[in-house]
């Protein structure tokens, strides 16, 4: 029988090349505030967590974290590690809830439940590698031949900039496509009316037969949401995305009931416990958990099964290898998020730079190996000079 002999962290910094951030380039919670700079600094993740769950007989799961990779170091090595040493894998269920009971009077959500999801996710594939299965094959087997998914960036920038993206996007064969706002409460009217045209850009390049997703990250109130979206509605967007902070779900109940357009949130949402209430109260059409945070798989398959019985679909944030395990192995996740590599800006893009083994999409679709146990990932050794070891 495995049991778990060791967890070890390691918090990688990227040192290479960053594109310098621009103004207005994304709204997100901060932009309410007085003051001026960078307002995006606080949601730049260009440092990566990477969690190795270690049996006694050698095999190494990997996990990772990417919000405040530091300090969900800390939560671990202190905290988390020893309630899961000398276990046995296989008892994941068991296993989590010990971790979740220890330190629920601190960590339920946040840098806490981000421990936990790092833990867990390196325990899954752990699992997969001592089955010799992949992931998907142990939490529910195949429900698709490929995984549809939808390209997600286009942030705020010059309008034939922005253009030239989506056309970009298109010619590589997508077919749904995610972009962002630039201004928010703050900026009034003006602000309306240049977020307006970033959308119609958008929606002339990709034409009405294709997809397009709006994200406001954190950005907005319930006023000014209720202020921009008759204004969108032309636009025939599939959802409106995190319009609100994640606090205020009332605020998400009372926009998701106008019917106008659909809202989908939870990327900052945790456990199975958040997501249930943010069913109840009817606050999202869509789902978007992050694995690597709101519990790692043994959470999202819960959410999964969860939210089929509210005719709620789950597109998990990111993409990733342990979110499209997630999506590959169940009908109520009908399609995934997809960032494109590209250079470092917010920070999503280090996953490839980290890891290697992420499948490349191809006519808007990607598809996991049946041959490759586990997640399927590892440490990518071409960029390894582009990272700084952080202790």
């Amino acid at each position: 029988m495995n049991k778990i002999k060791d967890v070890k962290t390691t918090v990688y910094k990227w040192t290479g090349p960053v594109v310098p951030p621009a103004q207005n380039f994304c709204t997100n919670p901060t932009d309410i505030l007085k003051g001026s700079g960078d307002k995006m600094k606080s949601f730049r993740f260009h440092k990566w967590l990477v969690c190795e769950v270690i049996s006694d007989d050698g095999k190494i799961g990997i996990g990772n974290a990417a919000l405040a990779p530091e300090v969900t170091k800390k939560a671990i090595d202190c905290y988390l590690k020893d309630l899961v040493i000398n276990e046995n894998p296989f008892d994941y269920e068991y296993l989590w809830e010990k971790m979740y009971r220890h330190t629920l009077a601190w960590g339920r959500k946040g840098i806490g439940m981000v421990g936990i999801s790092a833990i867990d996710l390196g325990i899954w594939d752990l699992m997969g590698k001592i089955k010799n299965k992949p992931v998907f094959e142990l939490i529910g087997k195949r429900t698709k031949d490929k995984i549809p998914v939808y390209v997600s960036k286009l942030y705020n920038q010059p309008i034939k900039d922005l253009q030239n993206e989506a056309e970009k996007y298109l010619n590589e064969g997508f077919k749904m496509f995610k972009m962002r706002f630039g201004w928010g409460p703050k900026d009034g009217e003006e602000g309306i009316k240049k977020n307006l045209e970033l959308v119609n850009a958008v929606r002339e390049v990709i034409g009405d037969k294709n997809e397009l997703m709006l994200e406001a990250y954190m950005g907005w109130n319930l006023e000014y949401s209720k202020k921009i979206i008759p204004h969108l509605i032309k636009f025939n967007p599939k959802w409106l995305e995190e319009p609100v902070i994640p606090d205020d779900i009332k605020g998400y109940s009372e926009l998701n009931a106008l019917g106008k357009i659909p809202i989908a949130g939870g990327e900052h949402e945790f456990t199975y416990y958040g997501f249930e209430n943010l069913l109840e109260m009817k606050a999202i059409s869509y789902i978007q958990y992050d694995s690597n945070r709101v519990g790692g798989i043994t959470a999202g398959k819960k959410i999964n099964d969860l939210a089929e019985k509210y005719n709620v679909p789950v597109i998990p944030h990111a993409g990733q290898m342990h979110n499209y395990h997630l999506t590959m192995s169940h009908n109520n996740c009908p399609f995934s998020e997809y960032f494109p590599v590209n250079k470092v800006e917010i920070g999503n893009e280090l996953f490839y730079y980290l890891f290697e083994g992420e499948p490349k999409p191809k006519n808007g679709f990607i598809d996991l190996d049946n041959k490759i146990p586990g997640l399927g990932i590892s440490i990518n050794k071409k960029f390894k000079s582009n990272f700084k070891v952080v202790e």
